[in-house]
């Protein structure tokens, strides 16, 4: 099976750049209600995710959840760089199932590590449903 059928396209993706405030990654976080998102430098190449859990400890390791302040921190200091690593969109599915056994959703990169877009477990479980029902 063809990781590019399966994934969600980048501009489908809700993304971070590194350079954003940490502000900003709490407010996208609470609107789309995700758990951790992909987090993309400013030539749009992949370069880690950043999690709930990471806002937390950043909150908790500050001491204040006061938003104005939060505008002085940066995406990329809170960010776990080898949370959720990627794939090439050349990768075999069955390494796309093993990688999605251990995190929510698989950032797929191309050759030169720019973000093409994430394979979902949601995705992943209905395409395989699909297959074996078409067998």
């Amino acid at each position: 099976m063809n990781i590019a059928k399966l994934m969600i396209p980048k501009v489908m993706t809700v993304t971070l750049h590194e350079n954003s405030t940490v502000r900003q990654g709490l407010e996208v976080l609470a609107r789309c209600r995700y758990t951790a998102i992909p987090v993309l430098d400013d030539q749009e190449r992949y370069v880690g995710s950043v999690s709930e859990g990471d806002f937390l400890q950043h909150i908790l390791r500050i001491g204040s959840t006061d938003l104005k302040q939060q505008e002085g921190y940066r995406i990329r200091e809170i960010l776990r760089r080898d949370f959720c690593p990627a794939l090439n969109i050349e990768a075999d599915f069955s390494v796309v199932v093993e990688a999605a056994l251990r995190q929510n959703f698989v950032p797929v990169v191309d050759d030169r590590n720019t973000l093409c877009g994430i394979v979902t477990r949601r995705n992943l479980i209905a395409a395989m449903a699909q297959e074996q029902k078409s067998e």
